[in-house]
């Protein structure tokens, strides 16, 4: 079984390369661990790959806050410093010094 390395981190923030969204991980799965049904209904021109990292996200766009599950192929980093208005992130997340948010205690398993 070959060894699988994340990408990005729990509390890092990170925005879609395609579709216009971004947001907080808050898990990350070592390769797709979703249901077939999902996976389907992804056009296959742009299904990514399961055998990647697979992260979840409490996401936003400019009408909504949700949860996304995507690949690593398909998130960058997000540097535009703008605050998330998710709720939910500020449940589950402290802002550390360095900008980065950390999971609160109570939180953590």
């Amino acid at each position: 079984m070959k060894e699988r390395v994340a990408k990005f981190s729990i509390g890092e923030v990170v925005r879609h390369k395609v579709f216009p969204f971004r947001g907080v991980i808050f898990d990350v799965d070592p390769e797709f661990a979703n249901t077939e049904e999902w996976w389907n209904s992804i056009p296959a021109e742009v299904r990514p790959s399961k055998d990647q990292p697979f992260y979840h996200l409490l996401a936003e766009n400019d009408e909504n806050e949700y949860v996304a599950y995507v690949s690593e192929q398909n998130l960058i980093n997000d540097e535009s410093g703008v605050p998330l208005r998710n709720e939910q992130v500020y449940q589950i997340f402290d802002m550390a010094p360095s900008g980065q948010f950390k999971p609160k205690m109570n939180f953590t398993h």
